[in-house]
């Protein structure tokens, strides 16, 4: 895909992405009342896949010696791998959040080039009221930083800064700890590494709307052992890979990502919608101990479940399980027993299910890379037994 195509592409998506964190931090994730059993059952699974998404070890010798923003200033980081609303697959960045974010956002918070650089290309959101910019810094050694959402740019970026949506590439020299621009609420940021692939997309040319994916580890472990310790300190998972996690398909096995057939992959048929097609069995990114299942079309919206009992553990499904039932269930965040307000900073979170039941989801491996899915709304697994005619098929 050309760069001026992904650019468009990310211009459209970033229409979710107020609403995405808002939904993130803000909004409980269902109603109901009761619990389900917390299951350890992915562990096992987790532990297993951290050493495929660390670092080359040829690129373990950089480590950058500032940190991406003013660290001081923010309240918690959210880590990789969130699925929320329109974002069904593990999110690709992470949120770092200030104190205020959702009240009056007084709060402005500096962002840095975390090395020596160059910014080769700078984007206007174009979807709000006030600026919004995108921008790329490559790093030496095929590393690159990504920053979206930032509100200001410093003067050196600010004579080259396109308006309305627009995109420039740009070639701008900038040295480590150089102030870029300012945020307040939330800025994303990720890390690229093009000198490894991440081991748990089965199909790297599923992503080819979005290059970057396939090459996108923990950021955390490219800081220095100082910032690092105060970038795991500010964080709210504290579960290996602390930075967070957004590849996890493994090859015969239900767990990951999956496209419904003939879609186009993660591009989607329609970059407005691209998402509709997305499918989701994997862990939580603050408890990866708790399974998602998150869904692109649930009668036409986007959600995201977890399964009543958090069992079958999805990496444990194969072509062998046979026919497999989930129950569908909201659930949501408990910090010491008390529901989590989602503003404030914590760590050692649980989550539990609610027990009203929303929908039985069927799936069943055909052949690997092959799934069958079809949900019943309104049902349980105790009321269906098979799939009827308007089951799909999804695809890696």
């Amino acid at each position: 895909m050309s760069t001026s195509a992904v650019a468009n592409q990310t211009a459209n998506r970033s229409v979710v992405w107020l609403l995405g964190v808002l939904l993130l931090l803000m909004i409980g994730c269902g109603g109901g009342g009761g619990s389900g059993d917390d299951s350890d059952s992915d562990t096992q699974t987790d532990t297993d896949t951290v050493d495929e998404t660390t670092p080359d070890t040829d690129n373990q010798a950089v480590r950058f010696n500032f940190p991406p923003l003013d660290l001081s200033k923010i309240e918690f980081i959210l880590p990789l791998g969130g699925m929320i609303g329109n974002h069904v697959t593990p999110i690709d960045h992470q949120y770092y959040v200030a104190p205020d974010f959702g009240e009056n956002e007084t709060i402005e918070i500096d962002v840095y080039a975390p090395a020596d650089g160059t910014v080769t290309s700078i984007q206007h959101m174009g979807n709000f009221n006030n600026d919004d910019f995108r921008f790329v810094v490559d790093h030496a050694n095929s590393l690159q930083s990504i920053y979206i959402h930032v509100d200001n740019l410093s003067d050196k970026l600010t004579p080259y800064a396109p308006t309305d949506g627009q995109y420039v590439s740009t070639s701008i020299s900038v040295t480590a700890g150089e102030v870029l621009g300012s945020y307040s609420g939330s800025v994303d940021y990720n890390l690229v590494d093009y000198n490894m692939t991440l081991s748990g997309f089965i199909n790297p040319s599923s992503y080819t709307a979005e290059p970057w994916k396939i090459h996108t580890p923990d950021p955390f472990d490219y800081f220095n052992d100082t910032i690092r310790a105060t970038l795991i300190a500010k964080s709210l998972r504290t579960v290996e890979p602390i930075g967070g996690k957004i590849d996890h398909d493994i090859s015969g096995r239900l767990v990951g990502n999956w496209f419904e057939e003939n879609t186009n992959g993660y591009a989607g048929l329609d970059q407005n919608n691209y998402w509709l097609g997305h499918l989701s069995f994997a862990y939580d990114y603050i408890v990866p101990s708790h399974i998602i299942a998150s869904f692109g079309d649930y009668a036409g919206e986007q959600k995201q479940f977890g399964v009543r009992g958090n069992t079958p553990d999805p990496a444990e499904v194969s072509t062998s399980s046979g026919l497999v039932k989930y129950d569908l269930v909201s659930y949501d965040y408990y910090d010491n027993g008390i529901a989590w307000d989602r503003s404030s900073f914590t760590q050692g979170l649980e989550m539990d299910n609610y027990t009203f039941i929303d929908a039985v989801v069927l799936v069943q491996l055909l052949q690997e890379g092959r799934l069958k899915v079809e949900i019943f709304h309104g049902q349980t697994s105790a009321d269906v037994n098979d799939f009827t005619e308007d089951a799909k098929i999804y695809v890696r």
